[in-house]
Order: C-alpha cells, then sequence, then structure tokens
C-alpha cells in the first residue's frame, strides 16, 4: 500500500491534493479518479451505525439504516466489563462491514466534568483510567472487523453550552491526568484509525488548529500514526489547521477551503511538505479502508440478544432495602409508568440509532410475572395529571410490590444543550411520593442518561439504574426485576446529593466563551474524597443479589524501584446463595506527598463470577503510571519516592483490604533554586541544609528565651522566608549570596 501511496503523492497536482483534505460530501471522502482514489463513508456511532438509508442531505439528518442500539456509554462504562465491551466492539464491526462503512465515529470519551452535560449519555465515566480502559476494548472490538473507529472529541470537550466557540482553561497537570488521560491508553495501545478534534478551543486556541494538541502531544509524545479528523464543522483556520496536524475536514467545505489551501502554498503561507505530511495520512487511511472491507452478513436476532445481555451488565441496582427485588414470578406487581410501555433507550443527537428491533419493559414482564399496567403521568408534560394520577394510585393498592418507571424525558438531555438542573419532571416526583402512601413496596427503575436528585429516596425500598439501555433494555429490565440475572452494574459516575455539591458547579458552563477548569484535578470522587462531602452514590457502587466477602491482600514485593513492577493479589468470596458477579476495583493513594494529590485514584479493576461458596484469587500489575503524577517542570511523569497505599474493594467509599509498599524514584529531578527559593526548599540540598541548620541555631539563640515566639513557631516561621532575606537581615552580603546560589545549583 506505501508504495501504490507513494506513486499517487508523486501525480498528485496542487489542486487535487487541496480537494483532499475535505469531505465530497456529509459522510465521504473525496475521490479522485484519475488516480483511481476511491471514496470512503464513515458515519456516526458509537453504540449503533447511524448510516443513512437514502443519499446524504447536507446536515445529516436523513433516517439511517435499521441497526443494532446497544446500550449507550454511560451504560457500557457501567458494566466495568473489558470483554463484554469487545465482544460490543465486534458487533458493531460487523454491522459496520454489512454496510460498506469504513470508520465508525466513536467511542466518545470525553470526562463527565458535570452531571449537566447534556451528552454525559455518550460520555463514559469522570475517571479516565475507567474511560480508557473501556474505550480502548471498545476499538479493539470494532476495528478486529476491519473497520476503522474514531475517538472523540480531542479534548477538554465537556459541556454542550457555546461547545463551538467555548475556550477551555486548563491547567497542564489536569489536562494530562485527566482530560488527555482519557484517551492517552486507548490511542496507544488499541491506535484507533482516526482521532476526532474537538469544537472547542483549549487554552486559546481551536483544538482543529491546536499544534501543541495534534502534533506536540498526540504525535510526537503519543506516537499516533493515524488521522486526525475535525468534528463535524470544527475546523476554524484551515490554514492552521493543516500546520497543525489537522488532517481531513468534515464535512465538506463546497471548495472554499480548497482554494484557500492552493493559495496559501502558492503565496508561501503554507509549506506544501505540510499539506504532503496531512494527504498522505488521507490516503493510508482511504486505501486501508478499501482494503479492509469484506462482504459480510449478521445475525439481527443474534445480535438483539447481545444487546439484552450486555444491557443486563450495564444496569445498577443502587438500592435494595428488605430484599424487595428479585420479585417472585407470582407475586402481584402494579407496573406504573409511561416509560415502561413507551421505552427511552437512546439519547438525542448525532448517536440517535434506528433499531432494528425495540423491546418494552412492561411487554417483558407480562411474559414473567403477574402484571398490571398505569401510565401515572404524561410524558410529555412536567405537571402532575389528577385523573392518571389517581389510576395509579387505586392500582398500586391493590397489588403488592409497584414498580415505577421514571426518568429523563428527551427534552431534558440531549446533544447540543446542557441540563440546568438535576430535577425529574415534577409529575413523576409527585407521583412516587404518593404511590409511597398506599404502598410500601415500591421500586423504581429509572431510565435516564446522567445523574438525578433523588427527594424520593427514603419513600422507596428499591431503585435500578437502568440508564438507556438501548432496544434490548426492557428485557434486561424484566430480567433482573425477576431474577433471571444477578445485577452487576457499578456506577462510573458520583451521584451528587445536591448540583451544588459537584466540584464544578462555581464555574460551569463559564461566562463570555471561557470556562475555568479552577477545580483542577479534583473531578469527580476525586472531589468528594477530598471534601469528606456525602453522596447520594458514590462511585464504583452498585449492589448484587448475593453477597461478597473480600478476604486478603497480598503484594509480590513490598518496595520497588520506579522501573519495576508490582503483582497483587486479592481473594474474593460468594457468599450469598446466588450465582453473581462482582466489581473489583483497586485504588492507589500516596501517603505523604510534596505536590497536591487527590486522595486515592483508581488505578486497575477486574469483574468476575462468582457461585455460591466459591472464592477467587484476583490479580492485579501495578507499573510507573499507577503511582506517578505529571510534573509539569520536566514534562513527564514522576514518581516520587515514598509510600503508598494499595486499597481494594466493592466502590471508592467501600474499601476492606489495605497494603503498603514502598516506591523507590529513579528519576533525578534537578531543582533550581534563586533568591526567591524558601529555606524549606532549599534544606532538600545538602548545602541547603547546612545553612538551614545554621539560621534555624541563631534564631534559637535570639528569640530562645524570648515570650514572643516558642521553638516550633521560630521553625515555621524561619521555614517560609525566602534567600534573599539573608541580605535584609544582614546575614550575608549580595556576592556572598550569589555564590550561595551558584553552589545550590552546582
Amino acid at each position: 500500500m506505501q508504495e501504490k501511496i507513494k506513486k499517487i503523492m508523486a501525480e498528485l497536482t496542487l489542486e487535487e491534493k487541496a480537494s483532499l483534505c475535505s469531505g465530497r460530501d456529509f459522510w465521504t471522502t473525496q475521490p479522485v479518479e484519475r488516480l483511481e482514489i476511491p471514496t470512503i463513508m464513515v458515519t456516526d456511532g458509537p453504540h449503533g451505525l447511524r448510516k443513512q438509508a437514502a443519499e446524504a442531505d447536507h446536515l445529516g439528518m436523513n433516517t439511517s439504516v435499521p441497526a443494532t442500539c446497544f446500550p449507550s456509554g454511560v451504560g457500557l462504562a457501567s458494566s466495568w466489563n473489558r470483554e463484554l465491551v469487545q465482544k460490543v466492539g465486534v458487533a458493531l464491526g460487523e454491522e459496520t462491514q454489512t454496510e460498506q462503512v469504513a470508520v465508525l465515529l466513536g467511542p466518545a470519551v470525553n470526562i463527565k466534568r458535570s452531571p449537566l452535560c447534556g451528552r454525559n449519555f455518550e460520555y463514559l465515566s469522570e475517571d479516565p483510567y475507567l474511560s480508557s480502559q473501556i474505550a480502548k476494548h471498545h476499538i479493539l472490538g470494532v476495528q478486529s472487523q476491519g473497520v476503522g473507529t474514531s475517538i472523540k472529541h480531542f479534548a477538554a470537550n465537556n459541556q454542550e453550552y457555546k461547545r463551538m466557540s467555548v475556550d477551555t482553561i486548563v491547567d497542564e497537570r489536569t489536562l494530562r491526568e485527566i482530560y488527555l488521560a482519557s484517551f492517552e491508553t486507548a490511542i496507544k495501545e488499541a491506535k484507533p484509525w482516526t482521532v476526532m478534534c474537538a469544537y472547542n478551543k483549549l487554552n486559546g486556541t481551536y483544538c482543529a488548529d491546536n499544534h501543541n494538541l495534534l502534533t506536540e502531544i498526540l504525535r510526537d509524545d503519543w506516537g499516533y500514526e493515524g488521522l486526525v479528523v475535525s468534528d463535524w464543522g470544527a475546523e476554524d483556520d484551515r490554514i492552521e489547521g493543516i500546520k497543525a496536524g489537522m488532517d481531513l475536514e468534515m464535512p465538506g467545505n463546497g471548495g472554499i477551503n480548497d482554494k484557500k489551501i492552493i493559495q496559501a502554498v502558492k503565496d508561501g503561507n503554507l509549506d506544501e511538505k505540510d499539506l504532503d505530511k496531512v494527504v498522505q495520512r488521507i490516503l493510508e487511511l482511504v486505501f486501508k479502508g478499501i482494503e479492509k472491507a469484506k462482504d459480510m452478513k449478521y445475525d439481527k436476532q443474534e445480535h438483539d440478544a447481545l444487546a439484552r445481555r450486555v444491557a443486563s451488565e450495564c444496569m445498577v441496582l443502587l438500592k435494595n432495602d428488605n430484599k424487595v427485588l428479585p420479585i417472585a414470578k407470582e407475586q402481584k406487581t402494579a407496573v406504573i409508568g409511561e416509560l415502561a410501555d413507551t421505552p427511552r433507550y437512546q439519547g438525542g443527537g448525532s448517536s440517535h440509532i434506528n433499531p432494528t428491533f425495540l423491546h418494552s419493559a412492561l411487554d417483558e414482564m407480562k411474559k414473567l410475572g403477574t402484571i398490571s399496567f398505569a401510565r401515572g403521568y404524561d410524558i410529555d408534560a412536567d405537571e402532575p395529571n389528577e385523573e392518571i394520577e389517581n389510576e395509579a394510585i387505586k392500582l398500586a393498592k391493590a397489588n403488592e410490590t409497584v414498580v415505577v418507571f421514571v426518568g429523563l424525558p428527551d427534552r431534558y438531555e440531549s446533544e447540543g444543550y446542557d441540563r440546568k438542573h438535576l430535577q425529574m419532571p415534577e409529575n413523576q416526583v409527585h407521583l412516587i411520593n404518593e404511590l409511597s402512601r398506599v404502598n410500601e413496596n415500591i421500586v423504581v427503575v429509572l431510565s435516564n442518561g446522567s445523574p438525578i436528585e433523588m427527594p424520593w429516596i427514603n419513600n422507596v425500598k428499591g431503585v435500578l439504574e437502568g440508564y438507556l439501555g438501548g432496544q434490548a433494555g426492557g428485557g434486561a429490565v424484566a430480567d433482573i426485576l425477576y431474577g433471571r440475572v444477578n445485577p452487576s452494574g457499578k456506577l462510573a459516575e458520583t451521584f451528587p446529593l445536591k448540583l451544588k455539591h459537584n466540584p464544578s458547579a462555581l464555574n460551569y458552563p463559564g461566562k463570555e466563551n471561557k470556562v475555568c477548569y479552577n477545580e483542577g484535578l479534583f473531578v469527580g470522587y476525586r472531589y468528594y474524597d477530598a471534601k469528606d462531602i456525602d453522596t447520594l452514590f458514590p462511585f464504583g457502587h452498585g449492589l448484587s443479589y448475593t453477597t461478597f466477602e473480600y478476604k486478603g491482600i497480598e503484594v509480590d514485593k513490598k518496595e520497588i524501584q520506579d522501573t519495576e513492577k508490582v503483582e497483587v493479589t486479592v481473594t474474593v468470596k460468594n457468599t450469598g446463595d446466588v450465582v453473581g458477579k462482582e466489581v473489583i476495583q483497586l485504588y492507589v493513594r500516596d501517603v505523604e506527598s510534596s505536590v497536591i494529590r487527590p486522595e486515592k485514584e483508581l488505578k486497575e479493576f477486574a469483574k468476575v463470577e462468582l457461585v455460591p461458596g466459591e472464592e477467587k484469587k484476583v490479580r492485579f500489575i501495578l507499573n510507573n503510571r499507577s503511582f506517578a503524577y505529571y510534573n509539569v517542570d520536566i514534562k513527564d511523569w514522576y514518581v516520587e519516592t515514598g509510600d503508598f497505599e494499595i486499597l481494594v474493594g466493592s466502590s471508592v467509599v467501600d474499601l476492606p483490604l489495605k497494603t503498603k509498599i514502598t516506591v523507590n524514584s529513579t528519576k533525578k529531578i534537578n531543582k533550581s533554586f534563586n533568591r526567591n527559593s524558601t529555606f524549606i526548599e532549599i534544606a532538600e540540598h545538602p548545602v541547603g541544609a547546612m545553612v538551614v541548620k545554621n539560621i534555624m541555631e541563631n534564631m534559637q539563640k535570639m528569640f530562645g528565651d524570648s515570650d514572643i515566639f516558642d521553638k516550633d513557631a521560630i521553625q515555621e516561621m524561619a521555614g517560609t522566608n525566602t534567600l534573599r532575606s539573608l541580605i535584609t537581615f544582614g546575614a550575608m552580603n549580595e556576592e556572598e549570596l550569589n555564590g550561595l546560589i551558584q553552589q545550590l545549583n552546582a
């Protein structure tokens, strides 16, 4: 292929090169028939194929061909199951090949900075490690079928408000540890064919024109060799974009930017070598897409069954007091809520799938139990309807158990705009409270793409977070409610008690086209941990119909170099009476750090299935990155010598196993000292330690008999003084101070 591309590059005219740099239309690349350069199609994803059935319209909004609608990203991440997500990817790849599409546009891995983001249903997690691992296996699955992916939206695209113009201001360390880390492992290890750059500016420059982001970080630092495609309409300055490393502009621009490219090369404002790099990557993608294409068919029934199995692992049992679930087959059950009959199974916007089948929870529950149904509320309104509500209350009185289907209507969350609050419609909240007055066995099933406030939580016994479960989500809900499937999902995000508890609340969505990430590293559970704030449901939380015991933790080394790996082994036992899957979560805590760090951070996880009475040893391998932070002075990841705690359990707040290891740094950091360095800073240097010792002895002599300062106060006060104070207080002259600084920096 490379020889073919080399030959074509030599024959392309400047005009043809320019034409290849953007799409032919909304979904396809530009061909050059003279040189037998074909066109390929890309389509929206990521949880299903959205290929238009008719000829593409200019907005890409035509009806799409039927395809399996799997759970959206928020659900897939809640499975915490790498292998299962990879199987979803394989199925998506098969369907994409069937429709002769070369690239599926996904997965979407932007961090859930705020629960208000309208696109959170599509994003994976608030944690970059979990997000990148799920994305990695999604990509591996899709691309195993000869279809490309497009990991998106690169980078720091964490809100829909002014998403095409907002300037995201985020410091380098936070960017590296949180927002870029969500992409990094997936890009390095799964090698997606394309990376989609985001709409927003990042620290003053649009992502599509950002050389630091697209070349210095993505290509030079991470070694990415694939193609960068713009989000649809994200390109601001096409010439700067090419210089930055933004390859394919989508959709087509009608030739407007082609002319700019040609003129820029002729005027010397664009080096043709930079244009050639872009064109080469475009040709590599096109020919890879053609080369990997193959005739393929898939079984719609099999994929539907897979979607049901997947959905059942994505749903999270949040509450189950008095074992109100599972429901017995003979138990008289009232199903209430329009969402039971008319499911909300996916989010709104570019990822909207035309499903091959669609199963309602009501229909599926009727197959398994003794069911009666009432609407309870009007899904298209927010105000309570007394007549509809009274019918539901009457039904609740006549049944042993009440299952209420509620959540967020389509109009509450979608791509293109953000939510204003975390509340459900008033009529749904009112209904739950009224039903709880007449029946004590209330189970709430939620259909939503992001966290909600639950003022009714103490009035119900059970809560199942169904999220947006895809076309087979209704069947998965029925399977869980009746115990055919033991729930095993865990939250990939924190549910706060109130919106104002969220760390971004004071800076979201920003003002005057600018949003400052002032919370820094403290996103999601990292913030609630640091502030010791109670949450409605913590990160990693999820219940089961069985119980698990965490029995022991071992490490193969108690002390390592930062170049070594350490193996952690934990034992988990099913102490209940049904088969169940447990997600074992491993967090790392730096016991004492010289820089600000979160209390603990997720560094590994595994999902295991256990029969009653069975126990398994689960092994984790931790490496340098498990203990490192991003050091902005050396522009690299750095492990500080010291002790680290390894914590293992079932959620971020339930970590019964704990051990400690020592990690020794092999990377030397040469600190630079100047006249404004403090005594605390120079005390780490052998020469500086002697100077500080002498200063402390002299201060003890001066103030030792004084009742103004005690010994500790003298030490604290002296430690924060700067070197220039030695001149101020007569301990040194200018020449002597400069000599000391030279010794410290030698």
